[in-house]
């Protein structure tokens, strides 16, 4: 099986989440992609997150009826700070014969080789950066002179539409009690008013 990882926070998930994990479902000819919401971020551990309960609730109802869609909860079950190496890792030996490849937004390669052991990552799944609109793709001998020839060979690039979604932008919409319509699927949206997340 072809299987795409995206993690992250998704606090909360909104369409630019989406959109990404289909176009790289697409381009990349995946069979599933699991969205991986993390238990403690380790570059966000100074910013109190929604419980996970209620984010996992979020993206259930947000990719509820896409068959090659599911959420895991293999960080939420984890102690300690959600480092992707210890993921996909653990993730490979449920099941070696699985083919990884691991989403990420091509902005974040600028701060790839800081992340937990990026070339064993680069060994685990091969790494998806997916570039946002008509943004200049990151150099490659950049990326070899960042991450090493063998890491920076296993990175491939996705494209998608220029959304400019945030999370940041929907909790400071929320906090606001201004409308989050079209930038969020629409039981999100309901979710997010219902149980006052962001207040």
């Amino acid at each position: 099986m072809r299987l795409g990882i995206y993690g992250g926070s998704f606090d909360p998930i909104h369409y630019g989440h989406l959109v990404l994990a289909e176009q790289c479902r697409e381009q990349c000819e995946l069979d599933e992609v699991w969205f991986v919401p993390s238990r403690l971020p380790p570059h966000k551990q100074d910013r109190q997150l929604a419980s996970a309960a209620a984010r996992v609730e979020m993206l259930e109802f947000a990719i509820a009826g896409h068959a090659a869609f599911r959420v895991s909860r293999i960080e939420l079950e984890r102690d300690g700070p959600s480092y992707t190496v210890q993921t996909l890792q653990a993730l490979r030996d449920e099941d070696p014969d699985r083919e990884l490849f691991f989403l990420m937004g091509a902005d974040s390669l600028a701060d790839f080789a800081g992340w937990r052991e990026p070339q064993r990552i680069a060994e685990l799944a091969h790494v998806v950066a997916v570039n946002r609109g008509d943004r200049p793709l990151p150099d490659r001998a950049w990326l070899v002179e960042r991450l090493g020839a063998e890491t920076a060979a296993r990175i491939r690039f996705a494209s998608m539409p220029g959304i400019d979604i945030s999370g940041s932008d929907l909790r400071r919409r929320a906090a606001a009690g201004l409308s989050l319509r079209y930038l969020t699927p629409r039981a999100v949206e309901v979710y997010i008013t219902e149980h006052q997340l962001y207040l």
